[in-house]
């Protein structure tokens, strides 16, 4: 049983999710604490597996006790934050820290949205407590970034498209940085809200050599740049002519997800065949597995990440599980083996 420590300066944020926790076999709320303060003397006293955590608190905020948390006495985390664009950023910022995922804020009065809420908190806290979170410290070296290559590609037009969930805001950054500016045209899922995919596509953009941009409905998929699926919409790629661009939709979810990966991951098959290259990074699920099988059965090249760099390795499992994948990778490998297949076909 894995034992949980709620920190929340909202007495009835508290309360309702030590009921959504306690509702669990596997879960049990061993504590609440209303401050960072508290917080820090309860992790002493009764050691939790997991943490919740508020980002707005009382006498030191969620990022500033996260942090010391993470350098300290590192432990999985799951955010509580506002679906809002300051939350989004915060939010974000909370990853880049250390968080392994975030939970949108409960809103007590709404009692149509609670039991997709309970799922959704019980799924992500029982994920972290499966996770083993690594204490923070100096960077660990990796291989420079791979040369940029001069792409000497026949007139067919060549995609990356990616698909990423709980892990996948960092993983993506640490593949999208090295891309040389020449590198063609990347799409992207990553499962997010409709109130965070703006800033962490300027977040990515901010970070890369390629352009990185929210994608819009028409947008032509071209080197250099890469499109990231908005949040609350499928986005699939589809022929224009000689060209390739982006359709973006209000839809059903698929594998409760929208944006979904299967169906960005689909659609490359049925558009690029041989053309795509796919990649499956860290995420909790099995959302993109179906999708990249149909892209290894129309031709595509297909990379998984390996389960030793990835924070949940559910997604990656399932693809190569289905026989979808022609390489598992470490991630610092990645980019590398894109230039070079690129380089190579």
């Amino acid at each position: 049983m894995a034992k949980v420590l709620i920190v929340d300066d909202s007495a009835l944020v508290r309360q309702l999710l030590t009921k959504v926790l306690s509702s669990d076999p596997e879960l049990e709320v061993v504590g609440t604490a209303g401050d960072p303060y508290v917080a820090r003397e309860m992790i002493k006293a009764v050691e939790p597996d997991v943490l919740t955590l508020d980002i707005e608190m009382p006498r030191m905020d969620g990022l500033t006790f996260l942090e010391k948390l993470m350098r300290g006495h590192p432990m999985p985390v799951i955010m509580i934050s506002s679906l809002t664009d300051k939350g989004a950023e915060t939010t974000l910022r909370a990853l880049s820290l250390g968080a392994l995922d975030y939970v949108s804020k409960p809103r007590i009065d709404v009692s149509n949205g609670t039991l997709e809420l309970a799922e959704e908190i019980l799924a992500k806290v029982k994920m972290a407590a499966r996770t083993r979170v690594r204490r923070a410290g100096p960077s660990i070296a990796r291989p420079a970034p791979p040369p940029a290559i001069t792409f000497q590609l026949s007139t067919t037009h060549k995609i990356v498209a990616i698909g990423a969930s709980t892990g996948g805001t960092e993983a993506l950054k640490d593949l999208l940085s090295p891309l040389p500016a020449d590198f063609p045209g990347v799409v992207i899922v990553q499962h997010m809200p409709e109130a965070f995919t703006r800033h962490f596509a300027e977040r990515l953009d901010s970070m890369s050599r390629i352009r990185v941009n929210e994608a819009r409905d028409g947008d032509h998929i071209i080197p250099g740049h890469a499109l990231l699926a908005p949040g609350g919409h499928h986005m699939a790629v589809v022929r224009r002519g000689t060209e390739f661009a982006v359709r973006v939709y209000r839809g059903e979810p698929v594998n409760r997800h929208q944006p979904s990966v299967d169906v960005l991951f689909s659609s490359c098959a049925r558009s690029m065949g041989k053309n795509a290259l796919g990649v499956l990074l860290t995420g909790m699920g099995a959302d993109g597995a179906r999708g990249m099988l149909e892209m290894k059965q129309a031709a595509a090249f297909n990379i998984a990440q390996d389960e030793s760099t990835s924070v949940v390795f559910g997604m990656p499992r399932e693809a190569i599980r289905l026989n979808a994948v022609d390489r598992i990778l470490p991630l610092h490998q990645i980019p590398g083996a894109l230039l070079e297949r690129l380089a190579t076909t």
